[in-house]
């Protein structure tokens, strides 16, 4: 399944691996490379039983902060009011490209929200919907400076956004179903 809108890198990841967690662990250190980003992480949740945590993060260094936990967590219903790209997500909106926190459209990026949980500068908020449903958060992010994200930054995202919601979903289904 050659594809050319992925580095060979990425496509490799995808072609070798066919188990969730593996794809995840050689991807997101990979895309990090790729996109030259400080962080990427996977939020991951049940569209369901409104479960979710942060289950894969890949960091340039230990300097940048890691906001893995290790339970699932009910997602609080107060969330979608205070972080408008997490309600983006929930209403399928196209992912959102973001250059600089601390001048983006406050109805887009919540600053303080964002300086609170996750400290970064620019980021992608991208959103991975399977079936109508939104069941995870691709998150590549920059500290300590803007980023205007290129034409092949969009490509790649696009891309895995089209590929990871099948592996997403049922790592999330085989994860919660233990609750």
């Amino acid at each position: 399944m050659l594809n050319s809108t992925l580095p060979s890198t990425l496509q490799e990841i995808l072609e070798k691996h066919n188990e969730p967690n593996a794809v995840f662990n050689a991807l997101l250190p990979a895309l990090g490379k790729e996109l030259q980003c400080d962080r990427c992480f996977l939020y991951l949740r049940n569209p369901e039983l409104k479960l979710g945590k942060i289950t894969h993060c890949w960091r340039r260094s230990s300097e940048i902060p890691n906001p893995m936990k290790p339970e699932w967590e009910p997602e609080p219903e107060s969330l979608p009011k205070e972080d408008p790209l997490f309600a983006a997500a929930l209403r399928k909106a196209p992912s959102v490209y973001v250059e600089d926190v601390e001048t983006a459209n406050p109805e887009v990026v919540n600053r303080e929200f964002e300086r609170k949980n996750f400290g970064h500068r620019a980021l992608i908020h991208s959103h991975l919907v399977w079936n109508n449903e939104l069941w995870g958060i691709l998150q590549p992010c920059v500290f300590g400076n803007n980023r205007v994200w290129s034409a092949l930054d969009h490509a790649i995202v696009t891309e895995l956004e089209n590929q990871l919601p099948p592996l997403v979903a049922a790592y999330v289904q085989a994860a919660t179903n233990q609750h």
